[in-house]
């Protein structure tokens, strides 16, 4: 995360903006090294609550141990010709969590209920409806089969969103022209409501 005091974030806000990115990368330690998966997260009432398939190299060393799930979206390049200032140096803004702490892995039934808390969760966002009510029971239990649900439970919360914050009004006003242009407007929407919250 970085150090900056003007970067720091807000506990509450920070989570609800990891529960609406959703998808995140899992870091553990394994006797072979760091390793990392890719899962979305379900988050709420402290802990966040995720899948891997069985194949995952990293699924049989979670459960009993700690990880770390880290979240960033809004992030683009920003170029010195953008500013009004001189004398300013390329840099890079986002906005990122990261959410750690002990791991347990979900027994059946809070597997199968992690399962239709995310369809319930993420079919709305894509406009459909899906359940398991839609595949044949032995189907869904046979897929259940190979997957391994876990929960997180957050003790510790690192927030970081880098928006240009620090920067005078008429470098932001570039910058924000400048993505516009790029066709990143909902980056720069990101920025200008950082700037000015309501």
């Amino acid at each position: 995360m970085h150090p900056a005091a003007a970067f720091s974030w807000d506990g509450a806000a920070a989570l609800a903006f990891a529960a609406d990115v959703a998808f995140a990368h899992i870091f553990a330690l394994t006797p072979d090294g760091p390793r990392v998966a890719h899962a979305p997260l379900l988050i709420a009432d402290g802990r966040a609550r995720f899948h891997l398939s069985n194949g995952n190299a990293l699924t049989p060393h979670l459960g009993g141990g700690h990880a770390t799930a880290s979240l960033a979206a809004h992030d683009h390049y920003v170029s010195p010709n953008w500013y009004a200032a001189a004398d300013q140096v390329p840099t890079w803004n986002y906005v990122a969590v990261e959410l750690a702490g002990p791991l347990r892995r979900l027994d059946p039934d809070e597997l199968v209920a992690l399962l239709d808390a995310s369809a319930a969760t993420f079919e709305p966002r894509v406009g459909e409806g899906w359940t398991r009510a839609k595949m044949t029971p032995a189907r869904f239990e046979a897929m259940c089969g190979g997957i391994t649900g876990f929960e997180l439970t957050i003790d510790t919360l690192r927030a970081t969103r880098k928006l240009s914050q620090n920067k005078p009004d008429a470098d932001v006003a570039g910058l924000t022209s400048a993505l516009e242009a790029l066709g990143r407007d909902d980056v720069a929407a990101v920025v200008r409501a950082t700037r000015n919250p309501l």
